[in-house]
């Protein structure tokens, strides 16, 4: 197991970037945001006692960043949680105007920042946004071995879980996360009084993985209107709990048009076995489009495969409107999937993958399905 510190995947663009701009880092609370800005200053110590770090939290932080005062002799400024105050926009616009030729400013926060950084255009052209993930396989082990797929399976990859290597510590951890997005994070954005009804929605949604999302399901059991079973799914994506992703296709496969599949951003805590699995290469997936959208400004997508006969193939991904690979999971090396087989003959999608946790790696001769392991898969496709 590696040991802490990492250095996270984001690390040279964003300390490219902030030679032009500011840089504000976003992502699922826990995930490493401010660890991972802290790696990015120049001198020791890396962390939350460093002078270049500013937590708005902070009393005397506070009060310096109102009156204007900024740590001197630092190429660096971190502003955390700056968000908190009601016109963030307007203070770090001024202090980026007056300041930019003398340092660089990064901006990290929860989900909130995300959130609140959309209300207003002050900032627009002044900074670039970034999405931090969890650690994924090549992130934590450059060899992507199957024993790591096994450990991140186990554990997830938010590092104080996935580090502390402990079942029982991977449980107390997953029970105070889930509070504080529903109890914190949720309470702070959104005017919700059901949210014994919206706890209720995120213990139930592990059950969902893998398959098209009912919201009129999900409305009959929570006994709300679907509009409002729709809204609760809105506010938990952009909170970082969970994400989804839309069908693709034409009419030459008859593809269906609406239900779209639900993935947790903390795929541990999926059922085991193939939900957890598929959420798993899922989030990878999701992982390597926002990379590329993040970094080199292109228009990707992540979305699956089904037409009307139920034939489905877990995942598309697109890029710049165009389909680049899908993707089949299966946990054991089985044969090509049939769904697989019949949408590489029917579209035009250059590539079709089938991964999976065993060994075998071979191209099926009859459709051209690639059938691969889990870990290969990421090191041919270079996966962050």
């Amino acid at each position: 197991m590696p040991k802490q510190p990492l250095r996270r995947y984001l690390w040279t663009p964003v300390r490219e970037d902030l030679a032009r701009k500011m840089v504000f880092i976003g992502g699922p609370r826990q995930v490493g945001k401010t660890t991972f800005a802290l790696s990015l200053l120049q001198t020791p110590p890396k962390n939350e006692t460093h002078p270049a770090y500013m937590n708005w939290d902070r009393d005397e932080h506070r009060k310096r960043l109102l009156n204007g005062e900024l740590p001197s002799g630092e190429e660096i400024v971190l502003l955390d949680e700056i968000h908190k105050f009601a016109r963030w926009r307007n203070l770090v616009k001024g202090l980026y105007d007056t300041q930019k030729s003398k340092l660089s400013i990064l901006v990290t926060g929860s989900a909130r920042l995300d959130y609140y950084r959309k209300g207003g255009d002050s900032l627009q052209g002044r900074y670039h946004y970034y999405r931090l993930h969890p650690i994924s396989l090549r992130e934590l082990d450059p060899s992507a071995n199957a024993q790591t797929v096994r450990l991140l399976l186990r554990f997830g990859g938010f590092p104080e879980p996935l580090f502390a290597g402990s079942d029982q510590e991977h449980r107390r951890w997953e029970k105070e996360h889930q509070d504080r997005v529903v109890r914190d994070d949720l309470r702070d954005l959104e005017q919700v009084r059901e949210v014994s009804l919206i706890e209720l929605l995120v213990h139930h949604l592990p059950r969902c993985i893998g398959s098209p999302l009912s919201v009129r399901s999900l409305s009959e059991l929570l006994q709300v209107a679907q509009e409002t079973a729709e809204r609760w799914l809105t506010i938990l994506e952009r909170l970082y709990f969970c994400f989804r992703i839309a069908p693709y296709g034409s009419a030459r496969i008859r593809a269906v048009k609406k239900e779209r599949k639900l993935y947790l951003w903390d795929w541990s805590q999926a059922p085991e076995g193939g939900p957890r699995f598929e959420n798993m290469v899922a989030s990878q997936l999701l992982k390597y489009c926002h990379r590329l959208e993040d970094t080199q400004g292109r228009r990707m997508e992540l979305r699956y495969l089904r037409d009307t006969d139920k034939r489905e193939v877990d995942f598309v991904v697109l890029r710049d409107g165009a389909a680049e690979f899908a993707v089949e999971c299966k946990t054991g090396e089985r044969s090509v999937s049939p769904a697989a087989a019949y949408f590489k003959a029917r579209t035009a999608i250059p590539a079709f993958y089938q991964v999976h946790l065993g060994s075998k790696d071979f191209t099926h001769a009859g459709s051209g399905v690639r059938v691969i392991p889990f870990e290969r898969f990421c090191r041919e496709r270079e996966l962050p």
